[in-house]
């Protein structure tokens, strides 16, 4: 068996490693036919000569130092045109994506003539191999359950040398995806061959590769969650509706409804989380896609603002968080590792009610600015400095949440931070959704989870694995409900409780907090409120 293990251990690294060295390797060279056949009209103005010039026909070794060329050019010539207030030949292209797509078509040798073999060498690797170490080291690791492990000695899970490796490749890739997608196009092309099962005719984007990468990263450590948790039929239940929920709705009907002129839509994605609902271009292509498009508009502004709060109230916050939100299922899968590093200290507690109502407001400002700008752009198309309000620009508004919440937050320290803050950094401290719920879970809700005092006997295991940062322990022993705007009822303390303690519950409102009443943040720390 431990073997088997050390085997699958060898093909998952290697894989990893290939996936890599993709990002340094490769030949690059753009021809003028090819230039010509993927400019647009205007790019080819623009852009043709001087990059007939310094571009065309030269080798390159590696889609860094192909895209930075790319950008380079493409930078000067805007800023050209800007100096000389030559709007009407300003291209407005992200310069990432602009590079993104040359690098695709110039790329040549092995490369993109073996798409299969090279989807084989990096996700099939991976996958085997992860597959092999989850099921031979849960298995070595004795009977279903939570016991003293010692987990807070493994370099994996206790920020040694494998957490903080982690730590690195995860941001590093956050960063690539985000800021510089160029540096990937080898690893776009190694997923052109599942790309084509939808589109024979279409290529994977960065965008693709993130979903892909995602449903096969949540399905694997899925199976390690089921098999980890399997005395638990609740843990077994919610990984696998949450890993259903992420390959249909996040995934696989994105990729299927434009095969049918529809537009791309996580049906999930509830507002603030969807921080682009009322961008005036993802309005007006809704509107602009018939009846269905509009059914889209309709079914987000119910879901955001009727079905969201109205299941928080029979369900909790759990409904969503821990069974239906993408966010979620990666950090209960992939982040299960890591859930015992979220801090328990009360100015953890601090920070996180202060930090993320403060993005929930931001969002909130961000959307009135956004709503003003589509509002002005669909109905008022030719007014002057439309996108200005009290003489803040709402493009600005909005691309600056876009950089330090959606990508920032949200990505590189929300998922990146994993093995260094925990499982739920972004759902604990970031996410506007999130915030949202908990106010309703904290005041107007049905949901508890209830404590036997009685039968505690301060173990601890349920505030070690906590990944909201709740210590559950000190609510257990008091046989306190914990009624926590923060707590999205994932159940793993009631899982690891060797005692039955704990108890995941959609109650009546009276007597929800318990004989005690509420336990409330004051002044001197912990208060309980009458």
């Amino acid at each position: 068996m431990k073997q088997l293990k050390y085997i699958g251990l060898t093909l998952f690294l290697g894989g990893l490693i290939v996936f890599t060295l993709l990002v340094f390797s490769g030949n690059f060279r753009l021809t003028e036919e090819l230039m010509r056949s993927n400019l647009s009209e205007m790019e080819l103005t623009n852009l043709g000569e001087r990059m007939s010039a310094e571009i065309v026909d030269k080798n390159y070794t590696s889609p860094v130092s192909f895209g930075n060329a790319v950008i380079q050019i493409y930078n000067e010539t805007n800023q050209q045109f800007r100096n000389a207030q030559q709007w009407d030949r300003v291209m407005y292209t992200p310069p990432k994506e602009f590079a993104l797509k040359l690098a695709r078509v110039a790329s040549t040798g092995w490369i993109p003539a073996h798409k299969a073999l090279l989807f084989f060498l990096t996700f099939g690797l991976g996958i085997i191999g992860a597959l092999l170490f989850v099921l031979t080291e849960l298995k070595l690791g004795g009977p279903a359950g939570i016991k003293n492990n010692g987990i807070y000695q493994r370099a994996a899970t206790n920020r040694g040398w494998v957490g903080i490796s982690t730590f690195i490749f995860l941001v590093s890739f956050y960063v690539l995806l985000y800021y510089f997608p160029y540096a990937l196009v080898n690893c776009t092309l190694a997923v052109d061959p599942v790309k084509h099962l939808f589109n024979p005719a279409d290529t994977a984007s960065q965008w693709f590769l993130y979903g892909f990468l995602y449903c096969v990263v949540m399905t694997v450590m899925g199976v390690r969650m089921i098999i980890k948790y399997r005395h638990n039929n609740y843990q077994v239940v919610r990984t696998v509706v949450v890993v259903f929920f992420q390959l249909i709705f996040a995934f696989l009907l994105i990729e299927i409804l434009p095969l049918f002129d529809l537009p791309a839509r996580d049906l999930k994605n509830a507002w603030p989380l969807d921080y682009t609902f009322l961008f005036e271009w993802n309005v007006q292509q809704l509107l602009d896609s018939g009846h269905f498009g509009k059914f889209l508009f309709a079914w987000g502004i119910v879901l955001s603002l009727v079905i969201v709060p109205v299941m928080v109230y029979f369900y909790g916050k759990r409904w969503y968080c821990s069974w239906v939100c993408g966010c979620g299922g990666l950090a209960e899968t992939l982040g299960d590792p890591y859930r015992q590093l979220s801090s328990k200290k009360l100015s953890a507690w601090k920070l996180e009610r202060w930090l993320i109502h403060g993005v929930l407001v931001f969002a909130i400002i961000m959307t009135f600015f956004t709503g003003y700008l589509t509002y002005n752009v669909i109905n008022n198309p030719d007014m002057e400095s439309k996108e200005y309000l009290v003489g803040i620009s709402a493009y600005d508004v909005r691309e600056l949440y876009g950089f330090l919440i959606g990508s920032v937050f949200a990505g590189i320290i929300g998922t990146g931070f994993y093995p260094i803050f925990g499982n739920r950094t972004w759902c604990r401290f970031g996410c506007p959704l999130a915030a949202y719920m908990g106010l309703v879970q904290r005041f107007k809700s049905r949901f508890r989870i209830t404590t036997n005092g009685g039968q505690c006997i301060s173990c601890g295991n349920c505030s070690t694995y906590c990944e909201q940062g709740i210590d559950v322990r000190a609510y257990a022993q008091k046989g306190q409900n914990i009624v926590r705007s923060s707590c999205v009822g994932c159940g793993v303390c009631a899982a690891v409780c060797p005692r039955g303690v704990l108890k995941l519950e959609n109650g009546p409102e009276q007597n929800r907090f318990g004989n005690e009443g509420p336990i409330v943040l004051g002044n001197n720390g912990f208060e309980i409120q009458n």
